[in-house]
């Protein structure tokens, strides 16, 4: 199923090398937008995502089908000389090629920037890796979590006291497939006006790095440590049914107002310790304390009433479960279906990004193993006899 001609990346063939999460997050959206995507998967296991969790649905299990709908699945061996010679036939009329592995793989499997921009001058080149291609971790594979530890994102906590932890969603593989995507969509516009292709690269290590752009900023120059995480009038705390976040700021004399909130006999504000920030910094176990005691004797709502009486911001600390549920991910439209040949109606998140002319469409749910070879190959014209000839060899399976 073609894309409509008015969708932005019509016309615009990617073949997709990558795997897990960070490369297919990427492709999934240029494909919402139009983009014809082809996956490349090795033969019988595929995508390491098909596998990562039993379920019921195989290697068509919901991990799988979050992140590759609006792609069609080419299976083949690229350790034999034939697949690779397939591969390339494709590259020679494609406009990116994407991977996610390790540096140095692309290139040792025949598919390397300079060995195909021989055959594809106008082809971009993306590739998204842990570390990059030089430094001391360029050979480390990259990993949500390995990248948390490196770039100091884990290290950042409430408190000292707080344990070290893994932050439970995969901030790091999204960000980094996030970059991805915008390297491609603005070597596509530079490629309109040169007709000439560019290698792209992105990192997990530089994306965390670049989303403390403000904590590094301070760090650098300053030698200060800045954690938003830790500042003394906002926190998580327990309610009678519950849990609510508050955030004491944006508003002039915020203590105030949460004073007034939490329905305190004082204005904590007046209180000599507490009437700066650097005060509040030093206090912030008393003053936290104080907050922890008093939201504790009633509900998330009534407290979240009493916060929004005030203007000050706060939010009842949901499950993904009660997102999911919430009536403003139905307002959004952040909820969408599709229809699986084998699985059925799969419900999954539709893409963040909304365009008023050319939104984003689902044309094909995501493809089982190999479920296009022949369809793909037909379309770079190879006929029945070379199909089957490859078949033959292992090469298509």
């Amino acid at each position: 199923m073609t894309a409509p001609a008015s969708m932005p990346l019509s016309g615009v063939t990617i073949v997709d090398f990558t795997q897990v999460y960070m490369g297919p997050c990427c492709t999934q959206l240029l494909g919402d937008f139009g983009a014809d995507i082809i996956k490349i998967e090795r033969p019988v296991t595929g995508d390491i995502s098909r596998n990562s969790f039993p379920d019921k649905d195989g290697q068509d299990n919901p991990i799988f089908l979050a992140i590759n709908r609006n792609k069609r699945s080419l299976s083949i061996d690229t350790r034999k000389e034939e697949g690779r010679e397939v591969l390339h036939q494709l590259l020679v009329d494609a406009d990116v090629v994407v991977s996610n592995f390790r540096a140095g793989v692309m290139e040792r499997m025949g598919f390397g920037y300079e060995e195909l921009k021989k055959i594809n001058p106008g082809l971009i080149w993306a590739s998204g890796t842990g570390f990059g291609t030089e430094g001391p971790y360029a050979h480390k594979g990259g990993q949500d979590v390995i990248a948390q530890a490196y770039s100091g994102v884990m290290w950042r906590r409430e408190s000292a006291d707080s344990p070290l932890s893994v932050y439970p969603t995969t901030l790091c593989d999204y960000t980094t497939g996030m970059h991805l995507m915008q390297g491609i969509l603005l070597a596509l516009r530079t490629r309109d006006e040169s007709g000439v292709g560019q290698k792209v690269e992105v990192t997990m290590y530089d994306s965390m790095l670049h989303m403390q752009m403000q904590e590094a900023c301070m760090q650098l120059n300053r030698g200060y440590e800045v954690n938003w995480g830790a500042m003394p009038l906002s926190g998580v705390y327990a309610t009678m049914d519950g849990a609510i976040t508050m955030v004491g700021g944006f508003t002039e004399d915020p203590l105030r107002h949460i004073s007034l909130a939490l329905e305190l006999d004082e204005d904590l504000s007046l209180r000599p310790e507490f009437v700066t920030l650097e005060q509040q910094f030093e206090h912030k176990p008393a003053l936290q304390s104080i907050f922890r005691d008093k939201i504790a004797t009633n509900t998330t709502a009534y407290w979240g009433e009493r916060l929004e009486n005030e203007g000050l911001l706060n939010a009842p600390v949901h499950t993904l479960e009660q997102a999911l549920a919430d009536e403003q991910t139905t307002a959004n439209q952040m909820i969408v279906e599709a229809e699986h040949p084998t699985v059925g109606k799969v419900r999954m998140l539709n893409a963040p990004i909304r365009l008023s002319a050319t939104p984003p469409t689902i044309r094909r749910s995501a493809p089982r193993l190999g479920e296009h070879n022949v369809e793909v190959l037909q379309e770079n014209g190879y006929d029945e006899a070379a199909i089957a000839r490859l078949q033959e060899l292992g090469v298509l399976r």
